[in-house]
């Protein structure tokens, strides 16, 4: 199975700005994802994809192939990941270059191994699934059984739509929430049936000790907290 590593990255952020260039523990926030997925055995290729040149510049530096630019319309604020892992895939082919399956690689979640990519690779391909996503275990306060969504007529009721609420932690369902930091989609899912999901999807558990989505400054300070603390390993 021919599988492409994708490494998608805007130049625009608005929350922090020039968010995948800034320099993180003294390496820009792309690197470390370029880095790993690149030493992975698992992947038949990896491409950055941007439409900012000063990106695709530092992606060059750390050795990762950037075959096209991408176009503005599927670099703005609204634009989804799957349009992106659309585009890429069309214009690849029209290179002559065609995968069975993608496997998204998000910068914002820098702290992801080569190791943990090829477990899931591997998890994927001999599964018999279209899709396979990182995530997290969700805390039993968090479990979507005992959450509460505010109705019309401001009062709440069960999110879950349970007539009665669990009232043991041991009794409630183990339920995950997807970390962003992995993403793998058979191509046929993503080109025919509009979808990074389709209708059987798998998972990997991700390890939390050395967790970040960034988004914020606030993640921002955590991301430089686990990056200190891994350079002293």
């Amino acid at each position: 199975m021919k599988i492409l590593g994708i490494i998608p990255a805007r130049g625009g952020s608005k929350a922090i700005p020039s968010k995948n260039k800034k320099l993180l523990h003294g390496k820009p926030l792309l690197g470390y994802t370029i880095e790993q997925a690149l030493k992975s055995k698992e992947l038949s290729d990896v491409i950055f994809t941007s439409e900012d040149k000063t990106l695709i510049k530092i992606a060059e530096q750390f050795g990762v192939r950037t075959p096209f630019i991408r176009p503005q319309e599927f670099a703005e604020d609204s634009s989804s990941s799957l349009s992106v892992i659309q585009h890429a895939l069309k214009t690849l082919k029209q290179k002559g270059e065609s995968y069975d399956a993608i496997c998204l690689l998000q910068v914002t979640t820098p702290f992801r191994t080569a190791e943990f990519i090829d477990t899931a690779i591997k998890k994927f391909k001999k599964s018999k699934i279209e899709a396979l996503v990182s995530v997290l275990k969700v805390p039993h306060q968090y479990n979507p059984h005992w959450v509460f969504k505010r109705t019309e007529n401001d009062k709440i009721k069960l999110f879950s739509e349970t007539e009665n609420i669990i009232g043991r932690r041991q009794n409630l369902p183990v339920c995950y929430v997807r970390d962003g930091s992995i993403y793998l989609t058979k191509t046929d899912t993503i080109l025919n049936k509009n979808s990074l999901y389709g209708d059987i999807l798998g998972y990997i558990e991700n390890n939390s000790k050395y967790h970040v989505n960034i988004d914020t400054m606030v993640d921002w300070k955590l991301a430089e907290n686990i990056a200190e603390d891994l350079s002293n390993r």
